[in-house]
């Protein structure tokens, strides 16, 4: 009976002490994640929407790790004519004629999903917030909480300018 008591006095302590450990990255993934489920960090082709530049960086930062945001180069309005390969006088090409699947990919409504990752995305991010709360409550080494917190905070960053 001691060593199930003590296997799961140290389960406990190792799931508190690495959920504070890692709780600001996955507030982040929650909240960054939540904007890219409505591509709020891109533009997107024939809308003048241009995302803040704050959303974009925080975007690119979740995707690539990286705070370099590429720039995207629009097609110039002649270009394809003047491009030889989009040329479709030698031979037909199969697109040309709509595939079942992209019939069926046309018809799917993906807001429902994206409704549904973003009660995720908040699900996550209030279930870590009360995570972080309780490890507070009902812990007795508050330093050691506030330590790998601020670490957790901490060594993303360092390593995002390494």
């Amino acid at each position: 009976m001691a060593r199930k008591h003590l296997f799961l006095h140290y389960t406990r302590y190792t799931h508190l002490y690495l959920g504070v450990f890692i709780a600001p990255a996955l507030l982040f993934f929650a909240f960054t994640g939540a904007l890219q489920t409505f591509s709020l960090h891109e533009t997107t082709r024939g809308s003048s929407y241009k995302p803040p530049a704050w959303i974009a960086t925080l975007a690119q930062i979740h995707k690539k790790q990286t705070m370099t945001v590429p720039v995207r180069k629009l097609p110039l309005p002649g270009a394809q004519a003047a491009n030889p390969k989009s040329d479709k006088t030698d031979k037909p090409d199969k697109m040309d004629k709509p595939q079942p699947s992209a019939v069926l990919a046309k018809q799917h409504n993906p807001l429902p999903l994206k409704l549904f990752f973003l009660l995720v995305s908040i699900g996550l991010f209030i279930s870590t917030l009360s995570g972080l709360y309780m490890s507070y409550r009902y812990s007795r080494n508050r330093k050691l909480i506030t330590a790998l917190l601020i670490t957790g905070v901490v060594i993303p960053i360092a390593l995002l300018y390494l």
